[in-house]
């Protein structure tokens, strides 16, 4: 369904420890850093769709939109707690502890947290 999710940031090179962090425990890895650092991509295996980090392009500061979230999926819901205990520890501020989300279905069980620039991100597993 997706090609790519594309989050803006005042700093890529900044931002890239974080994102290293907090999706390392999903299984998504880092595949290509812009040589200007101006971009930054990961990917969960040798296919499929990419998440981008990158500065806004019409060079103002990167601003939060209002409503806006990227959910990520977890295999298990160990990965959801150490993508969350990661993102912590990088700087990351906490919008939801991992847990179970009854209200989002039996089997729901996720994380809520911000990026240093304030992005909103969810790590979700449904399922154990």
């Amino acid at each position: 369904m997706f090609s790519h999710v594309t989050i803006d940031v005042d700093d890529v090179a900044r931002a890239i420890p974080f994102y290293d962090a907090f999706l390392g425990p999903l299984g998504i890895t880092r595949i290509w850093t812009d040589e200007g650092g101006g971009f930054a991509g990961w990917r969960k295996g040798e296919a499929g769709p990419m998440l981008y980090l990158t500065r806004p392009f019409d060079g103002r500061p990167a601003a939060v939109g209002n409503g806006w979230m990227c959910a990520l999926a977890a295999d298990n819901h160990d990965s959801v707690r150490a993508a969350w205990e990661a993102a912590m520890a990088h700087g990351g501020s906490d919008e939801g502890a991992p847990g179970p989300r009854p209200h989002y279905g039996p089997d729901y069980f996720g994380a809520y947290l911000r990026d240093p620039d304030g992005n909103k991100l969810h790590v979700v597993c449904r399922g154990s």
